[in-house]
């Protein structure tokens, strides 16, 4: 076994080395240059996709964190059917239904995903002041442009 993991290493660092050579020998016009750029555009698109991502659920987090005396509610909460405006933006209704007998408020994170699943956007909206047996809504909407099939869920509900 020892000589698969050699010649496994042998073969990562040719393929390592053969594209050094593609993309260093190019001047970005010949078709390796242009795929050369159009892999870093790629890379790059991707890393602040990531960072946009990233950044969207760390001030999601931060806005459920305030909340004090919250109760689980993601079973009393729902989100409709996705539309996008003209401006390419999505968003969803998101309802919530009071089945205490007290008026509270809700506190609920909705995730942006592509058909794959994979996460592209998460918000936090308040529907605030719903009476006693109520349902309130309130709107999600991305903070920034998606394209495709986009779809959302609930990824937490708070009420309070």
């Amino acid at each position: 076994m020892a000589g698969c993991g050699t010649r496994r290493a042998a073969g990562t660092a040719l393929v390592m080395a053969l594209g050094v050579a593609v993309t260093g020998c190019s001047d970005g016009s010949s078709p390796s240059g242009q795929a050369s750029k159009a892999a870093s555009a790629a890379s790059s698109l991707a890393s602040r996709a990531s960072g946009t991502v990233a950044s969207a659920t760390a001030e999601a987090k931060r806005k459920l964190d305030k909340v004090k005396g919250g109760v689980n509610a993601k079973k009393d909460v729902s989100v409709g059917k996705v539309t996008t405006g003209k401006d390419g933006v999505p968003a969803t209704e998101v309802s919530a239904k009071n089945t205490t007998g007290d008026g509270k408020s809700f506190v609920v994170q909705v995730n942006f995903r592509d058909a794959k699943g994979d996460l592209e956007d998460t918000v936090v909206v308040n529907v605030d002041d719903v009476a006693a047996g109520a349902t309130g809504r309130a709107t999600a909407r991305s903070h920034r442009k998606l394209t495709g099939d986009i779809r959302v869920d609930v990824g937490t509900a708070l009420r309070h």
